[in-house]
């Protein structure tokens, strides 16, 4: 794991320090990993609704039985990149 140093206004690292004192995170790593985990996941549920939009505007298709096993292998194949780039 690699070390960050971030800056932050007083009343943000207050802030911080108050969600820690809490109990809600056990440091300020912990915390600003839950927050990039967050983003992360806003970001693909934006790209996701995108997409699906953008679906939902083109032509019709028809999909036949025999075209799911190649849309799940590529969803699971998209699943473990995920995956992996987290790690």
């Amino acid at each position: 794991m690699q070390s960050m140093n971030i800056s932050l206004p007083d009343p943000l690292k207050q802030f911080v320090d108050g969600q820690i004192a809490k109990g809600r995170y056990s440091s300020v790593s912990e915390y600003v990993r839950e927050l990039i985990r967050a983003d992360e996941k806003r970001k693909a549920e934006e790209q996701l609704e995108a997409l699906l939009l953008e679906g939902l505007q083109g032509e019709d298709a028809l999909f036949t039985r025999e075209d799911w096993p190649a849309i799940r292998r590529e969803a699971m194949a998209q699943v473990k990149k995920a995956r992996k780039n987290r790690s």
